[in-house]
């Protein structure tokens, strides 16, 4: 079963991204306390296994944080994930894209950028359905 990795708060725009062992997602906002609210791209999400492909094509090892992603799940393919639901713990989220990577992952890795852009290796963004109270090692799953 796939499980939530890690939970990462984004403060503030371009800030730096605080690790978190529990967080609140707010129906229609996003991650409580993230400086990103509202709107489609309420969360971002990567799988760990895309990361750590990515990190061995371009012979790094960055941890998964350096991606800025609000979610990290392990044992979940998020692409092509469009208008899917996912559970994350009690929370549900609708995915709405894919999130494409910016400038600050070539200044991460030489190259990130290009290799994300390839089957959703960025991740996704989602919008949050209904919220609730997550922690890392919560169960994640697709609705079926």
């Amino acid at each position: 079963m796939a499980r939530l990795h890690s939970i990462w708060i984004k403060r503030a725009h371009r800030g730096t991204m605080d690790g978190a062992p529990h967080a609140t997602l707010v129906a229609g906002r996003g991650l409580q306390g993230s400086a990103d609210q509202g709107g489609a791209r309420q969360v971002t999400l990567i799988d760990l296994a895309t990361w750590h492909a990515l990190m061995t094509r371009l012979g790094a090892n960055l941890d998964p944080a350096a991606r800025r992603a609000n979610l990290v799940v392990d044992g979940l393919d998020l692409a092509d994930s469009r208008g899917r639901t996912l559970h994350v713990g009690p929370a549900r989220l609708l995915i709405r894209g894919e999130t494409r990577p910016c400038e600050r992952m070539d200044e991460a890795v030489a190259g990130l950028s290009d290799a994300m852009r390839e089957r959703w290796g960025g991740g996704a963004f989602a919008e949050v359905v209904d919220g609730g109270d997550i922690s890392v090692g919560d169960s994640v799953d697709w609705e079926i």
